[in-house]
């Protein structure tokens, strides 16, 4: 296949493309590398991509300014899109609300009509767990609803959500979306728990843990993020009529990707301390506005129509994130 990645300097997209090149699909990439985190370390992972070789282009346009976007994309040839590009972070939304507009519903438009008048095979798409707001009953089933989002983040996610279900009942556009649950790994995000606490907990300074360490995550590594990404690609959900993940006939299939495993945040800092080889000092501090306290995803759709498998413990792959921090910052 050949396809568009947006996103492709983030850590998941980079991931992807890495993993679609490996085994010899043609990969354009779409980015904008903005400055929401250090630019160096989208460009670095650009970089890797680059090395590994293959069929591999880049294009530096913000996909929320569909001029733009279309300058970029013209001439250009794809199968398939896999639209990971957005505005991050739940806590930014709070500060910054109008970046998440432009990017993730504005954005999310841009790349459904792409879609639309390329008439791509498929398009999967990134939602977020965090759609389900403060959602009690656990683990979060794509059943379950999710009209309560608890920040603009998530709120921009469950509306690309909403988007995609209309234009998959008004266009029959194979499409795809796919709830992440707290990815982590190499290359990953400095502004992300696991960046933040391994910086601090090497450096001697005391971390910060919100509401006094009563939070669970779903940890999920990101090689079964990847995984999960490519099972979705490969197989577009039909318009027959048979009811869906997320009880749709359309061609709109919703997944949560997650390792199936609720990990109390307090045993990750022990794991980073111990793969640190510091001891670890907390500063303890309240629940943040628009967190959460705990996520854990049902991954029973997931399994059952793609075979999707998670296969990375938080004790195999916090040392991993760790190893790789190490030797890719010197610290």
């Amino acid at each position: 296949m050949r396809v568009l990645i947006t996103g492709a300097a983030g850590f998941i997209g980079a991931a992807l493309a890495d993993a679609l090149l490996a085994r010899g699909d043609a990969v354009i990439g779409v980015d904008d590398c903005n400055a929401y985190y250090d630019p160096q370390l989208k460009a670095d992972r650009i970089s890797r991509i680059e090395v590994q070789g293959g069929d591999f282009t880049f294009q530096k346009v913000n996909f929320a300014d569909m001029a733009a976007l279309g300058a970029a994309l013209d001439g250009e040839s794809f199968d398939a899109i896999v639209h990971l590009g957005a505005q991050a972070g739940v806590r930014y939304s709070i500060e910054n609300p109008a970046a998440y507009v432009q990017s993730n519903v504005v954005g999310h438009a841009n790349m459904l009509e792409i879609a639309r008048h390329r008439e791509v095979r498929h398009m999967v798409y990134a939602s977020s767990s965090s759609v389900y707001g403060g959602n009690d009953k656990l683990p979060f089933s794509v059943d379950d609803r999710a009209d309560h989002p608890v920040s603009l983040y998530a709120a921009t996610k469950r509306a690309d959500e909403m988007m995609s279900e209309s234009y998959a009942h008004l266009y029959h556009i194979p499409l795809t979306g796919l709830r992440f649950f707290t990815v982590y790994g190499p290359w990953g995000r400095p502004d992300m728990a696991m960046w933040i606490f391994t910086k601090k907990i090497l450096a001697g300074e005391p971390i910060p843990v919100f509401n006094k360490g009563e939070m669970w995550r779903d940890f999920t590594y990101i090689d079964d993020i990847v995984a999960g990404v490519v099972a979705a690609l490969d197989n577009p959900p039909a318009d027959d009529g048979n009811v869906k993940a997320g009880g749709s006939s359309k061609p709109h299939a919703l997944y949560n990707i997650g390792n199936n495993r609720s990990e109390k945040l307090t045993r990750v800092i022990e794991l980073l301390g111990e793969a640190c080889g510091r001891e670890v000092q907390i500063d303890w501090q309240p629940m943040q506005k628009g967190d959460v306290q705990r996520t854990y995803a049902d991954i029973e759709a997931i399994e059952r129509d793609l075979g999707y498998a998670p296969r990375t413990t938080i004790d195999e792959g916090v040392p991993r994130f760790v190893d790789w921090y190490r030797g890719y910052t010197g610290e």
